[in-house]
């Protein structure tokens, strides 16, 4: 599987030497929601440049009006949470975070729930005018699941995570 072509996913090497690889999430019909299929690319993409010798740093971006909306909640809604247990759910989702080169996340747009979860993996985030951060998943009757709870309150603080988490309020760049 390691050739597959991408299906969510926009691959490639930019710079005058090549050497800063760009991600670019492409599934614009659901403002880049994270299905199981498109953190299976990110993965797959992530291990390619990671041991690509002439990648140096990578970029994850969206496109202007969502970096990623948040998990694909079609994909998710009929799952018990023994099957989300036992199929081990989210388990790759950390792989932005154990990437030994930097990240950095180029947010416009939406980044919501995963989405948010998926920037703050990165090492740096560079937010546009547009960008909005939330942690809506209250609003569905949820908490974030993929260490939101714990990496939000290290970026804004434990009383801008808390009303972010407890309220599902945005906030800007």
């Amino acid at each position: 599987r390691a050739g597959a072509p991408f299906q969510y996913l926009s691959v490639q090497k930019m710079g005058a030497q090549k050497n800063v690889g760009l991600i670019q999430l492409n599934r614009p019909q659901a403002l880049n929601a994270l299905c199981e299929g498109l953190m299976e690319e990110l993965r797959r993409a992530l291990e390619a440049m990671e041991n690509d010798p002439q990648v140096g740093a990578i970029v994850i971006t969206g496109s202007q009006k969502a970096f990623a909306a948040g998990a694909d909640i079609k994909e998710m809604q009929n799952k018990t949470f023994q099957e989300c247990y036992r199929s081990s759910f989210l388990a790759g989702w950390d792989k932005v975070s154990t990437v030994r080169k930097p990240i950095i996340a180029a947010v416009n747009g939406y980044a919501l729930g995963g989405g948010c979860e998926l920037a703050m993996m990165c090492d740096i985030i560079y937010a546009g005018e547009k960008a909005q951060f939330g942690q809506p998943e209250i609003l569905l009757g949820t908490i974030p699941g993929a260490g939101g709870t714990q990496r939000l309150t290290r970026a804004v603080g434990k009383s801008l995570a808390m009303e972010m988490v407890l309220t599902g309020d945005r906030i800007s760049a």
